[in-house]
């Protein structure tokens, strides 16, 4: 496992929340926390934008990526819509967590909950060549269900 340093700072207001942290020693994402300044209520079907209180300096060649707790999700229907959110490494604003509720139940958010988990991880630029044909594959075009279920 390589590891990295990544700068945060804190949006004013936002001192009494802590940093981003892992909740155990395999965990592959950090807890983001909400920053909302009340208690929060998302209805069924809503969808809100949750600030975390937090700006970050993704390094190049890196992406923050924001996904859904499964706990979250599994309990109460909470995910995160783009999921996952991609925070790029020239980014520095606050990073906001687009929350939205599939859940049969309001879900109220307060300050310091967990709401999502960030991920950073590498990534690789490319460069598209336009050509007449691609290679084959042994999935040709098949789309949406094609590879059936095992």
């Amino acid at each position: 496992m390589h590891e990295i340093t990544v700068n945060v700072t804190r949006v004013p207001g936002s001192e009494d929340l802590p940093l981003p942290a892992y909740q155990s020693d395999g965990a592959a994402g950090l807890d983001l926390t909400a920053a909302v300044t009340g208690d929060t209520v998302i209805e069924p079907g809503a969808t809100m934008l949750i600030p975390t209180g937090l700006k970050i300096a993704i390094p190049s060649g890196y992406e923050g990526q924001v996904r859904p707790r499964s706990g979250l999700a599994l309990r109460h229907g909470l995910g995160v819509l783009n999921a996952p959110g991609t925070i790029d490494s020239d980014y520095r604003g606050e990073v906001g967590v687009i929350v939205f509720n599939v859940g049969a139940e309001p879900f109220t958010v307060r300050r310091g909950d967990r709401i999502a988990q960030l991920v950073v991880t590498r990534y690789e630029r490319v460069t598209l060549r336009l050509t007449d044909t691609l290679d084959e594959s042994g999935r040709g075009e098949g789309g949406f269900g094609s590879t059936g279920r095992t």
